[in-house]
């Protein structure tokens, strides 16, 4: 099956056409910045029939983006199949491509950073810290880029991540409607 792809100004031209845009990044990414209009619907969450209750004929047209279009682009097939029969297309370069064509989006600084960003803040800030306290103050302090190392390594061969979960449950990262 064939992956047709449109650019931001394409879709900004159908305005005011029935058209359904999906955003397939998670729902904390999208609360914190999103296109007006679009639905949240991650990418994990999409499956065969999903849209059976709306009923989706030939003549739809479900585009779908993510930030970059990366995510995108590598499901792209598996995106189709979901909307069968309408026709879906994929957004080039994803919601990155969309603000730099200079189209707005709606921001909620309100809302958390997504959930992967602050791990990366947070094991950065560590391992840094780790790796400046090792140097300057004692050597013992090198155990802590270890741990963390060790820690992004098993999140990346199980997909589980305890920095995340831990993160997950702090008050910033409640819900915010």
């Amino acid at each position: 099956m064939t992956t047709v792809t449109v650019t931001p100004a394409e879709i900004n031209a159908q305005h005011g056409k029935p058209v359904l845009l999906i955003d397939i990044r998670s729902h904390d990414e999208w609360r914190r910045e999103h296109i007006s209009g679009t639905r949240s619907l991650p990418l994990e969450q999409l499956h065969a029939g999903c849209f059976s209750e709306t009923g989706l004929s030939e003549t739809d047209t479900v585009i779908f983006h993510c930030q970059s279009g990366m995510r995108t682009g590598n499901a792209a097939e598996k995106l189709s199949q979901f909307m069968y029969p309408a026709q879906a297309l994929i957004m080039q370069g994803g919601l990155n491509a969309w603000k730099a064509a200079g189209y707005p989006v709606i921001v909620d600084r309100r809302q958390p950073l997504p959930l992967m960003r602050q791990v990366q803040i947070a094991a950065g800030a560590l391992a840094l810290g780790g790796s400046l306290g090792g140097l300057f103050l004692t050597s013992v302090l090198y155990v802590i880029p270890g741990f963390v190392g060790a820690g992004l390594m098993l999140a990346g061969m199980t997909g589980w991540c305890g920095m995340a979960k831990l993160l997950a449950v702090m008050p910033w990262n409640r819900e915010h409607e």
